[in-house]
């Protein structure tokens, strides 16, 4: 039996074993950290005893397959170590890829680079509009006051 809780390396198979996050970062396989626990909640004899909870951790500080600019930028986004967690299959091969994505999806979150934004102003007719919308909105709370006693 697994000890649960238990931090342990998958097994890689070969070269082509990379997270490719973007065109221009690759992970080795090698460099992730898993740990498989037993999934909370209901689920019987099974859920009891497989370990079907996939967590994977990635040290972004200690990354060699980082280049200065990816990991400056995963530093100041996302930390030093980058942790993701999935529990929603009853399978851990299934959690596995889950948590693989999951990953994927994040750091590339982390390294995509936000254009700048140029501040612009309204145009005229959008002013127009926006005071007109507000005249009508007072109007629209003034017919609901009580009518004045004669």
């Amino acid at each position: 039996m697994a000890h649960v809780g238990a931090a342990r390396q998958v097994p890689s198979l070969g070269v082509a074993d990379v997270l490719r996050v973007t065109p221009s970062c690759a992970i080795p396989l090698d460099e992730l950290e898993w740990r498989f626990t037993a999934s909370g909640g209901p689920g019987g004899q099974h859920a009891n005893t497989a370990n079907t909870r996939a967590e994977v951790r990635f040290d972004v500080a200690g990354s060699p397959s980082l280049g200065p600019r990816q990991r400056a930028r995963l530093l100041e986004r996302l930390g030093p170590v980058v942790r993701v967690v999935a529990d929603d299959e009853r399978s851990q091969a299934r959690n596995r890829a889950l948590a693989l994505d999951r990953l994927r999806t994040r750091l590339a979150d982390g390294l995509r680079v936000l254009p700048p934004r140029r501040p612009t102003a309204p145009s005229a007719g959008a002013r127009q509009r926006r005071l007109d919308e507000k005249r009508r909105r007072g109007e629209v709370k003034r017919q609901r006051n009580r009518p004045e006693p004669e």
